[in-house]
C-alpha cells in the first residue's frame, strides 16, 4: 500500500509537519508525564483510526518502558483497571477533545474540571496541546492514507 501523497518528498508538507514536529517538542519537555503524553496520543490516534500513529505511539510507548497490558488496554480504559486516575482524566479529555465534532458542546465542564484536579495549569496547556497536535498528524496521515507496520522507535527524532 502506498500513501496518496508522499509527505516525506513534498517541500510544503516537510516544512508544515516539520513546524508541527517542533511544538510536539515543547510538550516533551512539559512536566505533563511522558507516558500519559504517550497513552494520550495513542487513544487520539485509534478514535481517528490513524494505523500509522497508533503504531508510532505503541511502539515509542513499548520502547519507554511501557506495559502491553496497558497498551492493549487502553482504547477500553474506562473498564481497566491498570490507569490511574490522572491517566483516566487525561485520556476522558483527549477523548472529548478528539471528538469534539460529536459533541454539542464540545469538552465538558465535568471532563476539564476532572483534569484540573490532576495537572496544573502548564501540564493542562501540555495536555491540551499534545492532544491537538496528535489530532492535527491523525488528520494528515488518514487523508494521505500513510500506511502503518514499518514503523521503528525513535524513527523521528
Amino acid at each position: 500500500m502506498d500513501a496518496r501523497l508522499n509527505l516525506f518528498d513534498s517541500p510544503t508538507a516537510g516544512k508544515v509537519l516539520k513546524y508541527v514536529g517542533s511544538a510536539g517538542r515543547v510538550t516533551a519537555d512539559s512536566t505533563l508525564p511522558a507516558a500519559t503524553q504517550e497513552l494520550v496520543r495513542l487513544r487520539a490516534s485509534q478514535i481517528n483510526g490513524c494505523g500509522f500513529c497508533t503504531d508510532m505511539h505503541t511502539k515509542d510507548a513499548a520502547a519507554a518502558g511501557e506495559s502491553a497490558q496497558r497498551l492493549n488496554l487502553v482504547a477500553a480504559w474506562r473498564e481497566a483497571t491498570v490507569f490511574t486516575e490522572a491517566e483516566r482524566a487525561a485520556l476522558e479529555l483527549a477523548e472529548q477533545g478528539t471528538r469534539i465534532a460529536d459533541a454539542a458542546g464540545g469538552v465538558t465542564d465535568e471532563a476539564w474540571a476532572n483534569a484540573a484536579k490532576h495537572y496544573d495549569e502548564e501540564q493542562l496547556a501540555a495536555l491540551v496541546s499534545v492532544i491537538a497536535i496528535i489530532n492535527a498528524y491523525n488528520r494528515v496521515n488518514v487523508m494521505v492514507q500513510q500506511p502503518a507496520g514499518d514503523y521503528q522507535p525513535g524513527q523521528f527524532g
